[in-house]
């Protein structure tokens, strides 16, 4: 429960999209939840239903709306779009280079996978957790006391969790602990987090999703 200064942040990853191309989404528009993912949403809605929410945030991006409904319907609450939690700039977008990551051995390819760290085929890490930063520490103040949930991305989910841990932020992206609509929850004292907990609603459906990244 919370209450008093506490206050909580769930970051939910969205469900699984329809991508039958296997194309690197990122931010193109019309990549909506498949059969599954929508499945995969309202398990998530389930697992939050019981919760103190005051606040509902969303990405922009259809998937991460379709994602959020259910929730919104149970908590009877209206969803603000935040630009802020969208996914990461990504310089593949479009190409089909998680199915098929030898596209990457194309010289064109070479000068964008220069520095990992940053990294240099996209959005950097400490940009996209400075505005994942300032989305949630608005989301926690209108929620103060209560409970607030955000709907996003993997790589902004996964770079606010190491951001929220004070952990490096470049890392291997095959070791985010950050499925298909999970949840990640950031516990506040006032404004410093004083926990983060993870949890899978949707784990029984894992096996059923495709494994193609899209972002």
């Amino acid at each position: 429960m919370t209450g008093g200064d506490r206050t909580i942040v769930h970051l939910v990853r969205h469900g699984e999209v329809y991508n039958p191309g296997k194309v690197l989404y990122g931010r193109m528009p019309g990549f909506k939840l498949s059969e599954l993912g929508v499945r995969m949403a309202h398990m998530t809605a389930a697992y939050l239903a019981d919760n103190d929410i005051a606040h509902l945030v969303s990405s922009p991006l259809e998937r991460a709306q379709q994602t959020i409904e259910p929730l919104a319907e149970v908590a009877r609450l209206p969803v603000t779009l935040d630009d802020r939690v969208i996914e990461a700039d990504n310089d593949f977008e479009g190409l089909t280079v998680g199915a098929s990551p030898r596209q990457l051995l194309q010289p064109r390819f070479w000068p964008k996978l220069v520095n990992p760290v940053k990294p240099s085929w996209g959005e950097p890490y400490a940009q996209i957790a400075a505005r994942m930063r300032a989305a949630i520490a608005d989301a926690r103040v209108k929620a103060e006391g209560r409970e607030a949930v955000i709907v996003s991305h993997q790589l902004p989910v996964w770079i606010s969790r190491l951001d929220a841990e004070h952990r490096r932020l470049w890392h291997n992206p095959r070791n985010r602990e950050c499925t298909l609509a999970s949840v990640t929850s950031l516990t506040f004292r006032g404004p410093e987090v004083t926990m983060v907990t993870y949890a899978e609603p949707a784990a029984s459906l894992l096996p059923l999703a495709s494994a193609v990244v899209g972002a």
